[in-house]
């Protein structure tokens, strides 16, 4: 089983995300489950996510606290929780940011981990270049998708176009490829 969690802000569509990746597993014939966990409910307060993709049944059901991946869409998040809590060295970081690891002063952390399942992605500028508004979930998971070799690029376009339509699915299509193939050319970087 693999298990990611997604640390986010609320309005920026980390319950979407996790959802989104479900049924991007769901598509490609694997069982999925996806749930929020939040406090308060308003804009801007910190909110989490999950997702677990497996290739029998799931029968588990509370909180990842040990996931194989992290999905972090508000690098503002990196000073108030402990958003690494259970990452093992061998899990992956797809971070909502347009600094380097080094310049927000984790690059000794990201040293125990493989360069080729460490990102930062512009995901904010991309969403609203794409769609107009700060939801940063569906660029976050075309680089997750790249990096992660998890899910394809078709899947997740398949899962947005089944939770948004015209404009809105489209322009987010646009975002998540963008994405995607900014974090492929960096991992051929990081393999060349």
């Amino acid at each position: 089983m693999f298990q990611v969690r997604i640390h986010g802000r609320g309005g920026q569509g980390v319950v979407t995300g996790a959802e989104m990746l479900s049924i991007a597993a769901f598509l490609e014939g694997r069982h999925a489950q996806a749930f929020p966990s939040f406090g308060s409910e308003r804009t801007g307060a910190p909110v989490v996510a999950f997702c677990r993709i497996a290739d029998k049944e799931i029968r588990l059901r509370e909180p990842v606290m040990q996931p194989d991946a992290l999905i972090i869409q508000d690098a503002t998040l990196l000073n108030q929780i402990d958003v690494f809590s259970g990452l093992p060295e061998n899990g992956y970081i797809v971070l909502n940011t347009g600094h380097t690891f080094e310049e927000l002063g984790l690059g000794e952390f990201v040293q125990r981990f493989d360069p080729a399942r460490v990102i930062t992605v512009s995901a904010t500028d991309l969403a609203l270049k794409h769609v107009g508004r700060n939801s940063p979930n569906v660029p976050l998971l075309g680089a997750f998708a790249a990096v992660s070799g998890l899910i394809s690029l078709d899947s997740v376009c398949a899962a947005i176009r089944d939770k948004f339509s015209g404009k809105v699915a489209e322009g987010n299509v646009a975002a998540a490829t963008e994405a995607y193939n900014i974090a492929k050319a960096g991992m051929e970087v990081v393999n060349a």
